[in-house]
């Protein structure tokens, strides 16, 4: 699913399907959300590699979840929490694979991007994007990476292209189209992010290890 051109129109479309009435957050397009946003890490070449890939093997974990004989339970996040816990608190402490345990680290990283798609939307032609992606970096991501990673990282943001080279990539047209379309893409993947924080504070998972 990974292949093929980033188009943020369809990260928009994915998250806007997201939530449901009853503010659940449904996995599938959640999943593919996440698709999108992989292809967007990709398409900056080897700088994120060690975001992007690690992205990949979660997504790919959930979707194991999903096709597996428990695939109902892990329809919507909710669903998916009230099952994982009801199976008792060791499971999910002892268990890598388990689905709080991965979406939480998608989520951390979900933040990373809102935060640095935000700064691309309202920053200005000339803006620096690798100041906008350490601080959007070190107000997210940052205090769950060892130093040695943190190191890394912030070097490898230096090597980034310039804002309109950024927009370029959103395949959306010019680039105050693709701002346009950030502000219309942004409130949902800020929703999703928001209901899924809410959920995890409530059940005490914020920091599963």
């Amino acid at each position: 699913a990974a292949v093929g051109a980033f188009s943020l129109r369809e990260v928009l479309d994915a998250f806007r399907g997201c939530v449901t009435e009853r503010r659940e957050v449904l996995l599938e397009p959640y999943l593919s959300g996440w698709w999108g946003l992989i292809r967007f890490l990709q398409s900056l070449g080897a700088v994120f590699g060690f975001i992007s890939k690690d992205a990949v093997a979660k997504v790919q974990i959930m979707e194991r979840h999903r096709r597996g004989e428990q695939g109902q339970h892990y329809e919507s996040l909710q669903s998916m929490v009230e099952f994982e816990l009801s199976r008792g608190p060791g499971q999910l402490r002892g268990r890598p694979d388990s689905g709080c345990r991965t979406v939480l680290r998608l989520h951390r990283a979900l933040l990373w991007l809102q935060l640095f798609l935000e700064g691309l939307r309202t920053g200005h032609r000339d803006s620096r994007t690798s100041a906008i992606c350490t601080d959007s970096y070190n107000a997210s991501l940052a205090k769950h990476h060892p130093w040695v990673v943190r190191k890394a990282a912030t070097l490898a943001f230096c090597a980034l292209p310039s804002r309109d080279a950024f927009l370029e990539v959103m395949n959306v047209g010019p680039p105050e189209q693709a701002v346009d379309m950030l502000g219309e893409a942004l409130p949902y993947i800020q929703s999703v992010y928001g209901i899924t924080q809410e959920l995890f504070a409530q059940h005490s998972l914020l920091d599963l290890p």
